[in-house]
């Protein structure tokens, strides 16, 4: 599962297999103090889901900008995508989940 989103990492977030624990999700990365947050899944489901919604998140913030939107709001950023780039998104959601499979 940690593996499947390590282009997150360009975005400050790093998951960590905790391993009968489950996931460690850090984020927010400042030098010298560390990371700001850490939030543990037990449910990998549900890790899923919370990094899935990062990385659309973080797309939709590239778009937004490419698009001359300041004030991002997710939905009508995705709304207002053509509907091959939606289904390029949620092809990549696919993805990230077969890439996770053995962890869930």
């Amino acid at each position: 599962m940690a593996d499947a989103f390590t282009e997150l990492e360009q975005d400050e977030i790093v998951v960590v297999d905790a391993g009968k624990f489950g996931f460690v999700k850090l984020q927010y990365y400042t030098y010298p103090t560390g990371f700001e947050d850490a939030v543990t899944f037990t449910d990998s489901g549900a890790l899923f889901e919370d990094l899935w919604e990062e990385w659309l998140h973080s797309q939709l913030i590239i778009l937004a900008r490419e698009m001359g939107i300041r004030d991002v709001n997710y939905d009508d950023v995705f709304s207002r995508l053509s509907g091959e780039k939606k289904a390029e998104l949620m092809e990549k959601r696919q993805c990230f989940k077969e890439k996770s499979s053995g962890g869930l």
